[in-house]
């Protein structure tokens, strides 16, 4: 039910999405976070957002959150902090924003993700009885007794447990590239993206691909395993952020948005994190009396094509409704910004089609989890 306090996203952005070491390199994560910031808060006419939450989970520790805000431009009296939820930090952002605005605490939020997987700073474990310091690659996602798979090797679990073959996670793969390509060619990126001196459009697509070309790929992770480089989301730079309101304050400035209905965060098997997703869907769903048939725009963050098709075979929904414009497959994953893109996302497409009015974003993370956003067109 939508009232004066619920929160309404009236503008979202990202940046192109790169391909870790090249053409955003040189761009560190507050250099990814501040322009989209900036133009949010830009479109919305918000030149004091009442706080900032960004998320991000490989950048340089501290709070990114604030440095980014501060280096937008606003003012020192406008408080940030930056949320770490790994691969949901995007969309834990979001909401954070949405309670933080139901709650009565913020008038007025910014929120989204920030990832630069190009500059992410090297760690190094400290020396043990005179041995060398130990490259540090990630915290963990679980206790080793219970199950911490690397994403690569959870994927092909996945689709050996749920049946996915190598030949329909190509062509899923294969379509989202086609789809994404046919959607830039068509502008429909145009509005959302804020370009940057070093990249004006998305790095990853391609237009040409074929079912053909991906199976000459060789598995990725281990020699029986489905899961390749093609048919895996690549390592990306990125930001994204949205806008968000009261609906009260929406409904006064006379403009559209995205009224954030309800959203939930569950726990899944540590040892299968790609299907964190049905859960919260499902969750989501129930607690508000709905059925996938009611929605009419899905976005599932494409980590790999094996786990959003476990998704939809879990869900019961036809994968032919996700991503309709592309996802993370084609445009890239910049792990703390991804579940910001599929807000973005969302609100490019159901602003632009009168007839879609509720929508549902939805991202796996590593550890068994799963964070999911209903949204509902109004204005």
């Amino acid at each position: 039910m939508i009232d004066d306090r619920t929160p309404v996203i009236v503008a979202a952005r990202r940046t192109p999405i790169g391909t870790a070491g090249l053409a955003l390199r040189d761009v560190d994560v507050v250099g990814l976070a501040a322009p989209a910031l900036r133009a949010v808060s830009d479109d919305a006419n918000l030149a004091a957002p009442s706080q900032v939450v960004l998320g991000n989970c490989m950048g340089p520790g501290g709070n990114v959150a604030r440095v980014a805000a501060l280096a937008a431009g606003f003012d020192v009296t406008t408080p940030a902090m930056t949320v770490d939820l790994q691969c949901g930090s995007g969309l834990a952002a979001l909401t954070t924003a949405c309670a933080l605005i139901k709650s009565g605490s913020a008038e007025s939020v910014l929120a989204g993700g920030a990832e630069s997987a190009s500059s992410a700073p090297w760690r190094l474990w400290p020396p043990i009885d005179g041995a060398e310091p130990r490259r540090y690659s990630r915290a963990p996602f679980a206790p080793a007794e219970i199950g911490d798979p690397e994403m690569g090797p959870a994927a092909d679990d996945v689709a050996r447990r749920w049946g996915i073959t190598r030949e329909r996670q190509d062509a899923y793969a294969v379509r989202s590239h086609s789809r994404a390509a046919a959607a830039r060619a068509a502008g429909r990126f145009d509005d959302e993206l804020v370009p940057l001196p070093h990249l004006a459009g998305d790095q990853r697509i391609r237009a040409n691909l074929t079912p053909g070309t991906l199976s000459r790929l060789p598995a990725a992770f281990s020699p029986a395993g489905t899961v390749t480089a093609g048919n895996a989301c690549g390592i990306n730079d990125g930001a994204a952020a949205v806008a968000m309101v009261t609906e009260a304050q929406r409904r006064a400035d006379g403009i559209p948005g995205l009224a954030c209905l309800d959203w939930a965060t569950v726990g899944s098997d540590p040892n299968l994190p790609g299907v964190g997703p049905v859960p919260a869907v499902r969750t989501l769903l129930h607690r508000n009396g709905l059925t996938l048939a009611d929605i009419d725009s899905i976005e599932i963050n494409e980590a790999f094509a094996a786990q959003v098709l476990a998704c939809c075979d879990e869900l019961g929904l036809d994968e032919d409704r996700v991503c309709i414009e592309g996802g993370a497959l084609a445009l890239g994953h910049p792990w703390g910004a991804s579940g910001a893109v599929l807000a973005v996302r969302l609100f490019s497409q159901m602003l632009r089609v009168d007839s879609r009015e509720l929508g549902l974003a939805t991202i796996a993370v590593g550890g068994g989890q799963g964070v999911a956003l209903l949204v509902q067109r109004v204005g």
